[in-house]
């Protein structure tokens, strides 16, 4: 039932912030997985892989053609994201699993102090309405970006939804760019965690495939995407601050949550 309520969660935070599941999904994944020790966080991680995968999808379908136009002179940073979520992803089945857990909360805490202190993320100081993401997202970004996120397990949403936001995009617009440049991040982070030898089984009843909870995984969706649809037929109106506003205390609530099951 908790799966199913956080996929719902997860689901809404995909349509509102371009999340992808990933910020939600990461800790309560790892709680679900408490019996795999160590290995946890990197189990974590890959399932949310996939989760991002189906729930970023279903949302970038649904999103405006005219908002995804911003993307059509971005095929090279698209390539770059892909390949740095497969380098990423090939980091996190290696690396052990605190590593992961302290390297989620400290780049958290960055993106808080970061969001919070500087000017243009509350508040755009310029608008953009012709502004291209490609202008906003510097193409060599993509591959330390997609590194970063698929290590994470978090999409890259915590990355580019700042530098969008600062290009002069409202936060609706930042929310549904955030969901294509997740899925291409995303999907070849999930082939490499679907790959290999399935990890830390010895003494579990979790059911894996290579890397992801495949149960944790089907919960996951089966609450999120139904989430998704709605959300994109009928999308909530919500003030642009009071938008970035939500972000910043999403972030601040999984942070506490990561922190406080990290230290128990």
């Amino acid at each position: 039932m908790l799966l199913l309520l956080v996929g719902v969660l997860s689901g809404v935070t995909t349509v509102l912030f371009g999340f992808g599941g990933g910020f939600v999904t990461v800790p309560v994944v790892i709680w679900a997985n408490a019996a795999l020790g160590t290995d946890a966080p990197t189990v974590a991680v890959a399932t949310s892989s996939v989760v991002m995968v189906a729930s970023a999808a279903v949302a970038a379908a649904a999103t405006r053609r005219d908002v995804l136009a911003r993307l059509g002179r971005s095929g090279s940073l698209l390539v770059l994201l892909g390949v740095g979520g497969a380098v990423g992803a090939l980091a996190a089945r290696t690396a052990p699993g605190q590593l992961i857990t302290w390297a989620f909360i400290t780049y958290l805490t960055i993106t808080i102090g970061d969001v919070v202190v500087r000017k243009g993320f509350v508040r755009p100081v310029r608008t953009a309405p012709e502004q291209t993401e490609g202008s906003a997202l510097p193409r060599w970004l993509g591959l330390p970006i997609g590194a970063l996120a698929s290590f994470l397990g978090v999409g890259g949403s915590m990355m580019t939804v700042p530098l969008l936001r600062r290009s002069g995009l409202g936060m609706h617009s930042v929310a549904a760019l955030a969901n294509p440049l997740t899925l291409a991040i995303s999907l070849p982070a999930t082939v490499v965690f679907l790959l290999g030898n399935p990890v830390g089984t010895a003494g579990s009843t979790t059911t894996l495939l290579g890397a992801v909870d495949v149960r944790s995984a089907a919960l996951l969706l089966a609450g999120g995407l139904p989430a998704v649809v709605i959300l994109r037929r009928r999308p909530p109106r919500i003030g642009d601050r009071v938008h970035a506003v939500g972000y910043i205390g999403l972030l601040l609530v999984v942070l506490a949550t990561m922190v406080v099951s990290t230290l128990r």
